[in-house]
């Protein structure tokens, strides 16, 4: 039950906060946070991530449900195999998917506005990143991601063990 509502949070945050910034801040706006480092700047993609397949609404559309539907059953799965890590990597990812779903379908479009930039010139290198705008959804998803990898290298270990376990005992 936990890793739905988590799920059902991220969403709702997700669908929150892009509405707080479709209302109240101007389409290009930019409130700066942390300075020129951390800025809410309110952006449309009509992609994915980093702004590729522009404009490719269906396509997202329907490879959206076929990955909700592929989430929902492992989901469910990794639950009943009793497992802790993959079910919550899992629902963030869920939440995820559905909150950039929903804006698409609603509107041809995702709401971003978390916008860092990372200026290391005060360091002595002369090297600025402005990383892609990205929303709450996003965030979901790249967690979910992270958690999976991690989910997998400690799973192998697991294995690795269990495998040298069983040679000795054999």
């Amino acid at each position: 039950m936990i890793y739905w509502l988590i799920a059902l949070v991220v969403l709702l945050l997700d669908q929150w906060s892009k509405w707080l910034v479709a209302t109240r801040m101007d389409l290009g706006q930019v409130i700066p946070v942390l300075g020129d480092f951390f800025m809410l700047t309110s952006h449309r993609n009509r992609g994915a991530a980093w702004g590729i397949l522009q404009g490719q609404r269906w396509f997202f559309v329907v490879v959206t449900i076929v990955v909700v539907i592929g989430i929902v059953y492992y989901l469910v799965r990794t639950i009943r195999e009793g497992r802790r890590l993959m079910p919550l990597a899992l629902s963030l990812l869920l939440g995820g998917a559905l909150g950039n779903f929903i804006d698409r379908v609603r509107m041809g479009e995702v709401v971003d506005f978390f916008h860092f930039v990372f200026d290391f010139r005060a360091i002595g290198i002369n090297f600025v990143y402005d990383f892609p705008i990205f929303n709450v959804a996003d965030a979901g998803i790249s967690v979910g991601i992270a958690l999976i990898f991690v989910d997998t290298l400690l799973e192998a270990r697991r294995e690795k063990r269990r495998l040298a376990h069983d040679s000795v005992n054999g």
